[in-house]
């Protein structure tokens, strides 16, 4: 029928065979073409300003906090992959508030003990990256990287290729780590916090 997938043989087309096999991820050119990135540095258009007022599973939230929240990365180094971000638009760690900071910290913690508890990974990489030249993707809005690591994830891919297997699906993960965090006051998802945040200047 006219609607069958055709098969062509792949010796009639134009190439030469290298001995290797060809991992096609086309989803990657949505990264690659930066769909994701905001237009500029502004707060409307930064994805993690605008996340908070979305609710939980549209915006991969894994728990809201008084003056930061964290939610799964979209382009995860990782299985698990979270960040930690103030709701604020700052870039620069040194214009968190002191509540900010402690806050931003506790949170990290506890998506390490959460992690550790679901999918008992071997160690971490924290980090942040400051600025554009230091490797943010979006640096005009501070976030921590928390990635879990196990023994043997590493592989080829990420050399050869720029590719990453990940082997769980961001909603799943957020889900999984959502429902292990632990409980608390809780606060309404798809809206701002109910604790008043700090105003920028």
């Amino acid at each position: 029928m006219d609607d069958e997938p055709r098969i062509e043989d792949a010796r009639t087309l134009a190439g030469v065979p290298d001995g290797f096999d060809r991992f096609w991820t086309p989803y990657r050119m949505a990264y690659i073409n930066g769909d994701h990135k905001p237009a500029d540095a502004s707060a409307e258009e930064c994805p993690f300003c605008a996340a908070p007022a979305r609710p939980d599973e549209d915006a991969l939230i894994v728990h809201r906090g008084s003056t930061c929240f964290v939610l799964m990365n979209l382009y995860p180094y990782n299985a698990g992959h979270m960040l930690v971000c103030p709701y604020r638009h700052v870039s620069d760690y040194t214009e968190l508030t002191g509540p900010e900071r402690v806050e931003l910290g506790e949170l990290t913690a506890t998506a390490m003990e959460v992690e550790r508890a679901v999918a008992h990974p071997h160690g971490f990489n924290l980090g942040m990256n400051q600025g554009e030249v230091a490797g943010a993707g979006i640096a005009a809005h501070l976030h921590q990287h928390i990635v879990p690591r196990w023994a043997g994830d590493a592989n080829f891919l990420p050399i050869i290729a720029r590719t990453k297997a990940i082997p769980e699906l961001l909603e799943e993960a957020r889900t999984r780590l959502a429902e292990a965090w632990p409980k608390q006051a809780p606060v309404t998802s798809g809206s701002a916090p109910t604790t008043p945040r700090p105003q920028e200047d």
